[in-house]
């Protein structure tokens, strides 16, 4: 659980949940993969202003995913990285360019809604109406800075989600359904499956499986990370640095 406020009518492990929830139903089906524990703590430093923050910073979190990429790789040919939160991406970014300069194959997926609000608002209420309903106070719902992310992320970068929102939301979670998260699960789900499938075919198909991270837009403020580990390759001989 990545510990990061999320308005006071979400519960704490919010992006823990919608994670996990999606990468289960992405892996339900497909042979040979295996899913990694959500990793604890990432890098929320925009956060800190507010009471229940943890962050390890950018430099921790790509470090740990550094060695969990070498060390997947003694037993799996690729490592898939599933990715919600705007925060890692600084750190996600330097560790796929340290596995790829190392010859290890590591993806990203980052649960992009395009349209959606990034933080705390109709979207993530949605999600977690639909996976937890008794876990969201609605009555305690309310609205926060309501601006495009776009036009957030210089502020953002300087202050923190407390200098553009005093109560950490941003969006408006008013109008929030279960129904439309479950329609929000199945799009972020659909997109995960087509990205860890097409990665099986290519692995199954012995092509060179690209590096780095994938193209997309980082819309949610904070989600959870999670690694998907697949099929066997030889030992490599690599040893920690």
């Amino acid at each position: 659980m990545l510990v990061v406020p999320v308005g006071s009518h979400l519960p704490l492990d919010t992006d823990t949940r919608i994670a996990v929830a999606i990468a289960r139903r992405a892996c339900a089906g497909h042979s040979g993969v295996a899913l990694a524990p959500a990793i604890a703590i990432g890098a929320s430093g925009e956060h800190a202003d507010f009471p229940g923050t943890l962050s390890v910073g950018t430099a921790a979190l790509a470090d740990c995913l550094i060695e969990l990429g070498r060390h997947a790789s003694l037993h799996w040919k690729a490592m898939l990285l599933v990715n919600g939160h705007g925060g890692n991406a600084e750190a996600l970014a330097a560790a796929a360019g340290q596995l790829a300069r190392e010859g290890r194959a590591c993806r990203a997926w980052h649960a992009d809604l395009p349209g959606g609000d990034a933080h705390a608002g109709r979207s993530e209420t949605s999600l977690i109406l639909a996976l937890a309903p008794q876990a969201v106070c609605a009555g305690a719902a309310a609205p926060g800075c309501r601006l495009p992310i776009g036009q957030l992320m210089p502020v953002l970068r300087n202050g923190g989600v407390r200098a553009v929102s005093a109560n950490g939301v941003l969006g408006d979670p008013r109008g929030a359904s279960a129904a439309e998260g479950q329609r929000l699960l199945a799009g972020l789900t659909a997109g995960l499956s087509e990205t860890l499938q097409s990665l099986l075919n290519e692995i199954s198909a012995g092509e060179s499986v690209p590096n780095g991270l994938s193209a997309g837009t980082f819309v949610t403020i904070e989600s959870r990370l999670k690694a998907l580990e697949f099929p066997v390759r030889p030992q490599d001989p690599h040893r920690d640095q």
